[in-house]
């Protein structure tokens, strides 16, 4: 929730800090005067000789411990003044972060630190507080006390000379003398000339004053002036308190939000209190006042300003909370009532708006009461105020529901309390009491905080009972109860017994206690019952959740395995009377199917049966009995009926003429297929079953009902599954069954062969041992393939569907280019709202219009990029479009569309020599960019000569020039009066003279006379070369010597003074900005080469630019106005992640000597050159002092590339800037006041820019929110200690803070029950704390390491106008997905590989869930909430301990939606332990949803299609991934079986099979294919395809293969299958942080042992010792190609595990680093353990961590691993037999002998280990003599067993092979039998046991690793792998990965 690292503290603002809080917020004001501050610190001083000794004592007690540290929660600032924090918080922080290990000089220190802040006068009380410090540190013995005296003392010295002139003549003066000035100065007139903000520190400072003045004076020393003063300050502080987003009890002006009419009418509605009668806070009988429109209460101390005061004053709600909620409901009736209305004003709420509300939020408590039977008390007597009442019903339950803490997540428990107060309020309102009379009624609480004391505590210390029963994730979820167990006991009117007010003694909080615990995390008592379900560790979860699916795939099975044995062995043959009545057997395995699962249920369940209904037991009791007799009546049947078969047609036609002689099976089967009949029927008809499951006559539950989908999504979906299984099915047939049926059949007819080693049962007939090894591997990959066939339908209906949204239309630069014409159409139908008055004006207007629009917003968003460094400063000119105006005829593109338009068009005139300019202008207008060019080009350069000449003969030269252009144009004489070939130096002129005044003159004057010869060079060449006629022009009838000289006057001589014309220019233009932008337009038009139009040229910028583009082509709602849209909040949790990057990370250097600033230069350069270019950073000599200068603006560019709070806040504030710019947009009544400004008045123009501005920011506050759980609105967990009942006791608050100008503004405070995540998990119960500060009527969830984008931003109105949008049947959306964009994907080839997986499921993955599927539930952050349904269903996600779920918004009747117009960016893991870790988070969360309640909800209540969509897209993978695994396990182990028996050997040599080996060699190889996985990332190709092209996709599947993608998937199977699999047997999922940092170091051998050895290592040398015994002793397949496919399969899947850490780790092949991780590996394995040593640190500690999932698992738990241990003993079994030295005995002796040999090396390795321990140290010699005595013992036997018994070296090699599985499942066993093996003192030797395995493991693993690092090109050719995607762009990373070497190398 919160700690000192991530948090901002905030300080207590009681009695006893009041003092130092003044201070410390003086010290964040405005600088005062020194007639203030003077005064005011000599007030401080003569304060601190009274104070400073108490706080100077409080504050060492403090640091001591005396005051336990506080849970800190103040994180870095986010924005410019990141650095800013003042030192006072600053010190405090240091408080709080020390503690009692810091030594007694280091206190004195810091409590000597404040006392700078009470310094005294020149009376002894003056230095009373230096004496205080001094005595502190006598001896200023503690760090820097020593220069601290020194300063405070010359301090004190100099500012006695300064204080005593302005002091009066004694202390109560002087102190009532600065108060007196401070209010005259500060408060008195402040209201007229501060704002609000600034006044509420000064009204605070006063009220502190004033207590500390009374502190000091005596009462009656007082004066009477002073006293009036502060009785004004308290009067009138109400009125400058801090608000969130309305400022409510302002005084003064009016807050433009304020100003709004929907807010104004929504305060009024709330303000009505007439005829609420008042509450009796004594017993006194004096009349209620009225003040001001408020009612006071009788004791004259709490108003009753609005309904929601007058609820706190009767239910003793808290002050915060009821200050909360009353902007909270004052914000959702205004925006709910806006939207219904026009904007002009209204002072009343529509009745329409509180009831549309209250329906809405009441919605779950109605449904609640008709399920539990019961009148709701919602009830609206005919006399009473309706909407009053109305509003006290909402307001009512959104303070019950903001002051619940936790129990937020239990929507029924609030309900229960809801219901039961809205009854007494209906009682207060409408029973005894006359409201007419103004009667009063006693309160139903005493106190402000009664509601928490008596209602939400004892319900709080319930579940914090409960959730320490789960002893941290280590006890058995059967063992305690949860938030669904808790909240599903008031499914039913059992919990009316709890009572109101509630009944402590009732069950629910008592429990009876049976024993007494003496450890502190035991709760003692008996744990009661759960509650309707069983969280039961086992994997037949799986069957129960699912077994219609297992029920359909076990008997389609056996219906082709009967179809495929016929003998035909046709599908056909279904129809034989023989194999029908064989395939009808199937009938017999379904209700032997349905038998296990009745029993599962009884068994699973029976935890729960103390809490439930006796209806659920009697219906499970019942489907048991039912089950039970079906299991007989079935069986029994079939077997007489097989003895009367009848034809197929018989069958029927006989049914028809003679039931009565039928069979009894049949009757049997008909009665059984009844229930599945008519729900057949139901699922046709899905309507009528809704109805039916959401009546509430007995329904089986409270949610899960009614979720069935509307027909046309019932096809879709069921089309959708109908063909995968058709396809799924006939592949199985043909390509798993059928080639298997014929080889089986000889197996099983040919003699069972002789056996090669001892067999128990050798007389089983048919080779069935056979059999079983064949059909294991082909019946896994038959029950796994389905995930295949998933993979590849989703993949074609996700790109269909993809393809329909118009994904993908524009994904290049030269498709934006082609279209963009189109864009500002789409733009205008998409993103601008609907207008009726715009219907009337004429269509060019409107598209003038919409074009100015199109250009904000489109400017808005280039100008992002650039502010984000993707762009430079040039491309952003080249991106911009120009605001539309007047001055040119046609659309204004950005240059980048029109580059080298305008030189092409040149070189078509010039060039251009037939007659006739029809054919020249046929040419340029068929490019309509370059027809808008020349045309903008034209007239553009004509305003620009016109605008800059003076005098008016000049522009009459430009005028007749037009004229001439345009008149021969109309009369097609262009070619005829115009010469062509002239334009090119035209067009050089012209580009010198934009070059001229666009320029930077250091000389004006020159650059004057060059501008002047430049004009004139241009009217020559346009008047005597261009045209041909032109001479005239200037001046007609003129000589051409005499055209560009003009008579100014005579002289004295009698001559005239000639002037050249051209030359009278008005250069003030060029300090006019609109006038410039005209310039470097046409320069650019003229001067943009063809490169132009790859701008942008960063990837991350294009990509941004198509999609956004492309966005505006897809379906979408209509945009409404900001104003009339739904108003929503952002929620980002937080917790421990980085804020931004300081300045000591960014240079901090890693072991290569790489910092994360050099590293972000190297992979994004042109970025960077960007940030130098926008900073005017410029390399040369000020280089480095300026980089200084900006290392504020360096740490944010860092941080924006880095998955950092910071880049996530800047990301969510778009949201903010996007609306402030729609709403300008939307607000003009003149349209063409959008650009440029119309106003003639300057003045004018700026007020009405000012109001719109302040108008648009009002709206976006009212629709707009911000919270960051724990920067802008932050809301963290305050931990106090308190004083309760007369002992210090730790208290809890939710605390909201805003950021305020300079100090955090602390805006409400809501006391909490009690530690909030004691309860569930730490981001579900952050989010929930933060809940209640959100505000609307949406809320989107983003994580931290998230990002958002303007361009999307100005989509957030559509997204949310989804929320209405309900079509074909289906319910309103309640979740509104949206896609992400992966943007840590450029990093290196494993980021890549994670972005393609992530992007894939985010998009394409997403898309089909939602759409046909319907299976999409709330998958991450990006999702949007519709925000009241859930909060009044028990929030945004789940929070029980260890299982996190996000079906609850499905279960409870919820719609979710998927949406691909809007997309937000994410950041991954870009580093194998950081992805690996992340799989395993993931895997072990899946594994906790297989056993929880809603995932057996949700499979038993989907129709059978959806259910089976539900599978293969949750659980269902990573169990499919797991069978993968074991698929692998099973044919290798049946191949040892095979190979080790001889049973292979035997039937292969047999005649009959080797004539039909093909088909048996074709049928094994079969399941290898499903081994390689590679159609799982069909869905990826696909997408990126759609999106990029499918050359693109074609070319990057193959660049990914090339960098071993397939080699990361593989080995990112293993940690799906080995953490979902340990999850379920044993628990111990966890939150496992896996950081989201830059990975550029090289992670250390011990490190990749540590994370991998037990999920990949281990199996992995496993799977590799099967490869090799099946290699060595096999003889099967070793002349044929089949085998060394499957071999291959399995070689690769082994090297994978085993290699992929080393291949995937930076520098793992180079030398040094090897030798050093060989160096550390060999420390750590041997560093003894112990209590509080890290697992890095020790083999031991990380062995025994380790195990420790089996100390707490359950008995089956324990009994599993040791069956699954027992596994490794079949290798010494076997290898045993094929032994020389056993001479081809198949006696059970030789096996005995073997472990007697086993045993015999244990026990020398016992007595080596005892012999080191007892002789190793004091006798040597000892030692040395039974080592020697071993040795030659050894010896001696070896040759014996050699020279006697036949041993041969071939037979040792074997026997390490067969023995050293064995040891290891010794140690296995060993670990699961710990404390047995403890007691007879085994467990030493199985841990050095176990240290000896993990040696010879690692050797195995690292030799390879080193010698693959001799050689350099394995290191260098690794570095390109990893970083391939960045030598692409340019990168060195070889460079990055050596460091300083190279750098340093380069340099000199």
């Amino acid at each position: 929730m919160g700690s000192p690292k991530e948090c901002k503290s905030k300080k207590q603002k009681g009695e006893k800090r009041k003092a130092i809080g003044v201070l410390f917020s003086f010290t964040e004001m405005q600088p005062l005067p020194s007639s203030i501050l003077v005064p005011f610190i000599s007030l401080l001083f003569v304060v601190g000789s009274l104070v400073a000794e108490k706080l100077a004592e409080r504050l060492i007690g403090f640091t001591n411990g005396e005051h336990k540290r506080k849970q800190d929660i103040r994180g870095e600032r986010v924005g410019e003044d990141a650095n800013e924090e003042d030192d006072a918080v600053a010190n405090d922080a240091r408080w709080r972060r020390g503690g009692a290990d810091r030594g007694q000089a280091d206190r004195g220190q810091r409590a000597g630190a404040l006392i700078p802040w009470f310094h005294c006068s020149h009376s002894p009380r003056r230095f009373h507080a230096f004496e205080k410090a001094h005595k502190l540190d006598p001896t200023s013995s503690g760090r820097g006390v020593r220069q601290f005296k020194t300063y405070l003392l010359h301090r004190l010295e100099k500012e006695e000379l300064e204080t005593k002139p302005q002091l009066a003549r004694n202390d109560p003066r002087e102190i009532q003398k600065f108060y007196q000035q401070y209010y005259e100065d500060y408060v008195k007139e402040g209201p007229t000339r501060r704002k609000p903000e600034e006044m509420a520190k000064h009204y605070q400072i006063a009220s502190v004053l004033y207590d500390v003045l009374k502190l000091v004076v005596r009462s009656d020393r007082v004066d009477d002036e002073i006293n009036r003063y502060a009785r004004e300050v308290e009067r009138k502080k109400v009125h400058f308190t801090h608000y969130n987003i309305l400022p409510l009890h302002a005084s003064g002006a009016a807050s433009p939000i304020m100003q709004l009419p929907e807010i104004k009418a929504a305060v009024h509605a709330l303000q009505n209190v007439d005829g609420l009668p008042m509450p009796r806070l004594n017993s006194s009988e004096n009349v209620p006042l009225k003040v001001d429109g408020s009612l006071i209460p009788e004791d004259g101390n709490r108003s009753v300003k609005d309904l929601l005061d007058w609820l706190r004053l009767v239910f003793g709600f808290q002050k915060g909370n009821v200050d909360n909620q009353r902007e909270h409901l004052i914000l959702l009736l205004a925006n709910i009532d806006i939207r219904n209305k026009n904007h002009e004003d209204y002072a009343l709420l529509d009745s329409g708006t509180v009831r549309y509300l209250l329906e809405k939020i009441s919605k779950n408590y109605q449904s609640w009461c008709a399920y539990l039977h019961l009148e709701s008390n919602l009830k609206f007597p005919a006399h009473a105020a309706t909407q009053q009442l109305e509003l006290l019903y909402i307001g009512l339950y959104l303070l019950i529901w903001g002051e619940s803490s936790n129990i937020r997540f239990m929507p029924e428990c609030i309900c229960y309390i809801f219901h039961n107060m809205a009854n007494e309020l209906r009682a207060i309102l409408f029973g005894n009491v006359h409201s007419v009379s103004g009667g009063y009624f006693k309160p139903a609480y005493e106190g402000e905080e009664s509601f928490l004391k008596e209602v939400v505590t004892p319900i709080y210390l319930v579940m914090r009972k409960e959730a320490l029963r789960n002893k941290g994730g280590t006890s058995s979820h059967s063992k305690w109860r949860n938030y669904d167990d808790l909240n599903e006991y008031f499914w039913s009117k059992e919990c009316f017994k709890i009572g109101w007010p509630l009944n402590h003694n009732a069950d629910f909080f008592v429990e009876e206690t049976h024993r007494r615990t003496e450890h502190v995390d035991q709760v003692a008592g008996r744990r009661k019952a759960k509650t309707n379900f069983v969280e039961v560790r086992t994997f037949w979860h799986l069957f129960r959740s699912f077994d219609r699916m297992w029920t359909f795939f076990i008997l389609a099975f056996q219906a082709m395995l009967i179809i495929a044995w016929s003998p035909s062995g046709s599908v056909t043959a279904f129809f034989d009377p023989d194999v029908f009545r064989s395939v009808l057997s199937i009938f017999l395995t379904a209700a032997l199917l349905n038998f296990l699962q009745a029993a599962l249920d009884i068994v699973l369940s029976w935890k729960a049966w103390g809490c439930m209904q006796y209806t659920q037991i009697v219906r499970y009791i019942l489907k048991f009995v039912i089950a039970t007799a079906w299991v007989i009546i079935l069986p029994v049947s079939y077997s007489s009926s097989v003895q009367n078969p009848t034809g197929l047609i018989k069958f029927f036609s006989n049914w028809a003429s003679n039931w009565q002689g039928q069979p009894l099976f049949n009757f049997a089967v008909v009665i059984y297929m009844i229930p599945n009949i008519l729900a057949a029927l139901l699922f046709m008809v899905p309507p009528l079953r809704r109805v039916m499951e959401r009546s509430n006559w007995r329904p089986k539950l409270y949610v899960g009902r009614g979720m069935h989908e509307d027909l046309f999504t019932l096809f879709k979906y069921t089309l959708f599954w109908i063909l995968l299984l058709i396809s799924k099915l006939a592949f199985s047939y043909y390509v798993e069954i059928y080639p298997l049926v014929e080889p089986t059949k000889l197996i099983m007819s040919v003699g069972v062969g002789s056996y090669e080693w001892h067999e128990f049962f050798p007389n089983l007939q048919h080779n069935i041992g056979v059999v079983i090894a064949m059909w294991a591997p082909i019946v896994l990959v038959y029950f796994m393939d389905a995930q295949i066939w998933y993979a590849i339908f989703s993949t074609i209906f996700g790109g269909i569907n993809g393809a329909f949204s118009h994904l993908g239309e524009i994904r290049t630069l030269g498709m934006l280019r082609s279209r963009f014409e189109s864009v500002p159409i789409f733009f205008a139908s998409r993103l601008i709202p609907f207008s009726r008055e715009e219907e009337s004006i004429r269509s060019q207007e409107s598209e003038r219009r919409n074009i100015a629009r199109f250009a904000h917003v489109w400017n808005a968003f280039i100008k992002s990029l650039r502010e984000e460094d993707l762009i430079s400063n040039n491309e952003q000119l080249l991106l911009l479009v120009p605001y539309s105006s007047g001055d040119v005829s046609v659309v204004q593109w950005p240059p980048f569309l029109l580059a080298s338009k305008i030189p092409i068009a040149l070189d078509m005139a010039k060039d251009f020599k037939k007659k006739g300019e029809a054919e020249l202008f046929k040419k340029i207008k068929y490019d309509n960019y370059m027809h808008s060019a020349v045309i903008e080009c034209y007239e553009t350069l004509r305003d620009i000569l016109y605008s800059l000449l003076v005098d008016e003969e000049d522009k009459q030269v430009i005028r007749r020039i037009s004229h001439a252009v345009d008149t021969s144009i109309e009369q097609r004489e262009f070619l005829n009066n115009f010469r062509m070939s002239e334009l090119p130096p035209l067009s050089s002129k012209l580009e010198k003279l934009l070059n001229l005044l666009k320029g930077e003159h250091e000389d004006l004057n020159a650059s004057k006379t060059q501008i002047i010869n430049v004009l004139q060079d241009i009217i020559e060449i346009m008047t005597q070369d261009v045209i041909i006629s032109g001479q005239g022009l200037v001046i007609p009838g003129q000589p051409c010597d005499r055209i560009f000289f003009r008579v100014l006057e005579r002289s004295e001589g009698g001559t005239n003074e000639e002037k050249p014309k051209f030359s009278n220019l008005k250069f003030e233009l060029m300090l006019n900005d609109s006038w410039m932008a005209k310039v470097v337009r046409l320069h650019l038009l003229l001067t943009v080469k063809e490169s132009a139009i790859n701008v942008p040229t960063n990837l991350d910028a294009r990509r941004r630019i198509t999609f956004f583009a492309n966005s505006l082509f897809m379906n979408m709602p209509s945009a409404p106005k900001v104003r009339n849209m739904l108003s929503f909040s952002v929620l980002t949790p937080y917790y421990k992640e980085d804020v931004l990057y300081s300045e000591e990370e960014l240079k901090k250097e890693n072991e290569d000597g790489i910092s994360i600033l050099f590293y972000l230069e190297k992979i994004y350069p042109d970025e960077w050159r960007n940030f130098l270019e926008r900073m005017r950073i410029k390399r040369d000599e000020t280089y480095e002092e300026k980089f200084k200068e900006h290392m504020d603006d360096v740490r944010r560019w860092v941080s924006y590339r880095g998955q950092t709070l910071s880049r996530t806040v800047r990301g969510m504030m778009y949201y903010r800037d996007a609306l402030v710019l729609q709403c300008f947009l939307d607000m003009p009544e003149d349209q063409d006041g959008l650009v440029p400004y119309r106003a003639t008045n300057p003045v004018q123009q700026y007020q009405d820019e000012m109001a719109y501005g302040e108008k648009a920011q009002a709206i976006t506050d009212m629709k707009y929110t911000y919270v960051v759980s724990c920067q802008l609105r932050v809301a963290y967990i305050d931990e106090r200690e308190e004083t309760v009942g007369g002992k210090l006791d730790k208290v809890y608050y939710s605390v909201l803070v805003k950021g305020g100008d300079k100090l955090d503004e602390e805006i409400y405070r809501i006391k909490l029950p009690g530690r909030p995540n004691d309860i569930g998990e730490g981001k579900p119960e952050n989010q929930n704390h933060a809940i209640i500060f959100t505000r609307g009527e949406a809320l989107q969830t983003i994580d931290m390491n998230q990002d958002n984008y303007l361009e999307e931003a100005f989509k957030i109105r559509n997204v949310l106008e989804e929320f209405f949008k309900s079509r074909h049947g289906q319910r309103r959306p309640t979740i509104v997905g949206l896609r992400e964009h992966i943007f840590t994907g450029s990093v290196s080839s494993l980021a890549w590989f994670m972005s393609n997986q992530e992007t894939s499921f985010v998009t394409i993955g997403q898309r089909i869930l939602a759409n046909p599927l319907k299976v999409r539930f709330h998958y991450g952050h990006p999702d949007v909430f519709d925000r009241i349904f859930h909060l009044t269903r028990g929030g945004v996600s789940k929070a029980s301990k260890t299982i996190n779920l996000r079906f609850n918004s499905t279960l409870r009747g919820g719609n979710v939606v998927h949406k691909e117009y809007m997309q937000v960016g994410k950041g991954r893991d870009v580093g194998m332990n950081q992805i690996s870790l992340f799989e395993a988070k993931v895997a072990n969360g899946n594994g906790e949803q297989t056993l929880s309640r809603d995932v057996y909800r949700l499979g038993r209540r989907f129709d059978f299609y959806r259910m089976l969509s539900f599978y293969f897209t949750t659980v269902g993978f990573y169990f499919s991934s797991m069978v993968t695994v074991l698929t692998v396990y099973v044919f290798l182990y049946g191949r040892l079986y095979l190979v080790m028996s001889g049973l292979e050997k035997s039937i292969l040599e047999n005649p009959t099979i080797v004539q039909n080996i093909k088909p048996l060699e074709s049928a094994l190889a079969s399941q290898s294919v499903f081994q390689l996985g590679l159609l799982l990332v069909l869905p990826m190709v696909m997408e990126v395809g759609l999106e990029k092209g499918f050359r693109t996709a074609l070319g990057e599947f193959i660049m990914m293969q090339l960098q071993l993608a397939s080699v990361f998937f593989t080995f990112q199977l293993g940690t799906k299958a080995h953490y979902y699999g340990r999850t379920i047997l044993h628990g111990g999922a966890k939150y496992r942080a896996t950081g989201r940092g830059f990975v550029v170091f090289h992670a250390k051998f011990a490190e990749n042992y540590r994370l991998y050895s037990r999920s990949h290592f281990v199996k992995g040398l496993e799977l590799m010792m099967l490869l090799v015994v099946y290699k060595v002793y096999g003889q099967t397949y070793r002349s044929s190609t089949v085998y060394l496919f499957v071999t291959f399969s399995m070689w690769f899947l082994v090297c994978s595990w085993l290699f992929a850490p080393f291949i995937f780790n930076p520098s793992g092949f180079e030398w040094e680093k090897t030798v050093n991780d060989w160096t550390d590996w060999k420390k750590w394995m041997g560093n003894r353990g112990g209590i509080g040593i890290a697992e890095d640190r020790s083999w031991e500690s990380w062995w025994a961590n380790e195990q420790e999932h089996l100390k707490y698992t359950s008995i089956r738990g324990k009994v599993l691993e040791i069956i699954l241990a027992l596994r490794f003993l079949i290798y010494q079994y076997g290898i045993v037999y094929h032994l020389d030295i056993a001479h081809h005995s198949r006696s059970i002796l030789v096996y005995a002998l073997s472990w007697l040999v086993m045993l015999t090396v244990l026990l020398v390795l016992k007595m080596v280990s005892m012999g080191r321990r007892r002789f190793g140290t004091d006798f040597q010699l000892m030692f040395r003599i039974l080592k020697g005595l071993l040795f030659l013992g050894f010896v001696s036997v070896m040759t014996v067993l050699f020279v006697v018994c036949g041993l041969t070296i071939t037979d040792v090699f074997a026997s390490i092979l067969g023995f050293m599985p064995t040891g290891w499942s010794v140690i296995l066993i060993g670990q699961v039998m710990r404390t047995m093996m403890r007691k007879l003192g085994f467990w030493d030797s199985i841990k050095e046991l176990g240290r000896a395995y993990e040696y010879v493991m690692g050797l195995i693993i690292l030799i390879p690793v080193a010698v693959l690092s001799w050689f350099p090109f394995v290191s260098e050719f690794q570095t390109r792998l990893l970083f391939n995607q960045a030598f692409s762009r340019g990168l060195q990373i070889s460079r990055i990965l050596a460091g300083r070497r190279d750098s340093n190398a380069s340099a000199s």
